[in-house]
């Protein structure tokens, strides 16, 4: 029986995460994951991929919002949402959209710890993306994520992984929403439909992997080696790209909690 061990959100794209006991699913993902994004000077988006000193910058939440901290910086105090500021228009991979503008100390913060130009920006209620996917319906949308609302991996499957590895890895290289346990490795490619708690989420397309796979979280350096990303490329292609984790779209809003049974309603079709 699968349970979930782990849930995480990453309030700013591409920054460190933050482990909750709880969290609540609405249409674009879990409450309060990936509305905050870096863009550059032309707006579009800033990841871990060009710079990956961004593993460095810490998220904790507060009563009113969140503290921000970086190696070299004095701790900087975020809202939970942007109000009253200009929006601007921004770029996810293929995606254009408007979002709002922090104002001009905020972005200075990340401009100086960053050693380029930016900005940060905040998707509010009103601004959608759609999700651009043959498995997604009309209505789907994500906040700031790469293409998905949710994505889970299990522990099992790391636990492969790590096997195969002169050095293990931890989860947090593969940045997942819900980590879950299950009875063998790579269990989840299979699953079509789980219920967790009160959602209900459609297990939609494995995740392909990139360069972010080989930033250590910790010194926010890539391996020298490619790891992992050289050894998933060994056993974990499908028609060229390396996979590991699943995207989900959610199907039925709710709670999730840390224990929950992760319930398989349909098996994907082989």
């Amino acid at each position: 029986m699968a349970r979930v061990s782990e849930i995480s959100i990453y309030p700013i794209k591409s920054c460190r995460g933050i482990s909750l006991p709880s969290a609540v699913v609405e249409p674009r993902g879990v409450t309060r994951d990936r509305r905050f994004m870096l863009v550059d000077a032309r707006g579009r988006f800033i990841s871990q991929r060009e710079q990956p000193r961004m593993a460095l910058i810490g998220v904790s939440e507060t009563d009113d919002g969140y503290l921000v901290e970086a190696p070299g910086q004095d701790a900087l105090k975020l809202p939970r949402e942007l109000e009253g500021v200009r929006e601007c228009r921004v770029r996810v991979h293929r995606d254009a959209l408007d979002a709002k503008l922090a104002d001009p100390g905020v972005n200075s913060w990340f401009t100086r710890f960053m050693g380029t130009d930016c900005g940060l920006v905040y998707m509010a209620a009103h601004q959608h993306r759609a999700v651009r996917h043959a498995s997604a319906e009309f209505d789907d949308e994500v906040s700031f994520a790469d293409g998905a609302p949710l994505l889970l991996i299990s522990e099992a499957s790391l636990d492969d992984l790590n096997a195969r590895l002169a050095r293990p890895v931890s989860m947090r290289r593969f940045r997942p929403n819900l980590v879950v346990t299950a009875d063998k490795a790579f269990d989840e490619d299979g699953w079509g439909l789980i219920r967790v708690g009160e959602a209900q989420f459609e297990v939609a397309w494995p995740c392909s992997r990139c360069i972010l796979t080989t930033v250590d979280p910790d010194s926010g350096e890539r391996d020298e080696g490619g790891e992992p990303l050289e050894t998933l490329k060994t056993f974990r292609r499908v028609n060229g790209p390396v996979m590991f984790g699943q995207n989900l779209l959610p199907r039925k809003l709710g709670k999730v909690r840390v224990g929950d049974e992760v319930e398989v309603l349909r098996w994907r079709e082989a």
